[in-house]
C-alpha cells in the first residue's frame, strides 16, 4: 500500500515586531474535524502540551477563577544560539467550543508582561482551517539581534512539526489512519 499524501499545510505565516511586542499569525489546514482540534487543543493535563512540542515541558489546569474561568499553566524551554532560557505563562482560558479558544496571561504569574493566544477553528472541506495568532511581550531580556526574521525561521521550523502533531493526535480522536507531514514552509530565506 503507498503512503497517504501529506495533509497539514500552513497556508500563511507572518511575525513581526513592534515597541516590544512579537506577534504571529498563520493560516493553517487540518485534516482532522474541527471538534477534535479544539479537544488537543484544550487538553492541558498531565503536561498534554509536550505531545505538540518537545518545547512544552509541563501543562496543567489550575484551580478556576473565582468567576469560574479556567486557569491553565504551560512552562517552555528554549534556546536563541547559545542562551537557554525557560519561561512560564498562567492564562485565562476563554472559550467557544469547537470554534474557538483564546488565552490571556496573567502577568504576575507569567513570564510575560502580555500574551495573548487565539485559534479560529472553521470547517474547510473534509478538515479544518485553523487561523492562530499570538502576541506575547516578554519579562525577561531577549539577545537585542533577535528579530522578526529570526522568530520566523526558528518558529516556522517548530510549527511545521506542531502542526503536524496536532493534526495527528486530533485525526486519532477522529479514528482517522495517520497522514504524512507536509514539507516544510518556505520562510523567504536562502
Amino acid at each position: 500500500m503507498g503512503a497517504l499524501a501529506a495533509a497539514a499545510t500552513i497556508d500563511a505565516f507572518e511575525v513581526e515586531k513592534e515597541k516590544g511586542i512579537y506577534s504571529f499569525e498563520a493560516n493553517v489546514h487540518l485534516a482532522a474535524t474541527r471538534e477534535s482540534i479544539y479537544a488537543v487543543l484544550t487538553d492541558f493535563n498531565d503536561n498534554a502540551y509536550s505531545r505538540i512540542s518537545r518545547s512544552y515541558k509541563e501543562s496543567r489546569y489550575l484551580e478556576p477563577a473565582a468567576d469560574g474561568t479556567p486557569i491553565v499553566y504551560t512552562r517552555m524551554e528554549g534556546c536563541a544560539g547559545k542562551r537557554c532560557i525557560s519561561f512560564a505563562r498562567t492564562e485565562r482560558l476563554e472559550t467557544d467550543a469547537p470554534r474557538w479558544i483564546k488565552s490571556t496571561a496573567i502577568p504576575e504569574q507569567s513570564d510575560f508582561k502580555h500574551a495573548m493566544s487565539e485559534f479560529v477553528l472553521e470547517p474547510s472541506g473534509d478538515g479544518t482551517m485553523m487561523v492562530y495568532r499570538t502576541e506575547v511581550e516578554p519579562d525577561f531580556w531577549l539577545p537585542p539581534l533577535i528579530g522578526p526574521w529570526y522568530l520566523k525561521r526558528t518558529i516556522s521550523r517548530g510549527a511545521t512539526r506542531a502542526v503536524t502533531r496536532i493534526e495527528g493526535l486530533a485525526r486519532e480522536l477522529d479514528g482517522r489512519p495517520p497522514l504524512e507531514p507536509a514539507p516544510p514552509p518556505s520562510t523567504g530565506t536562502p
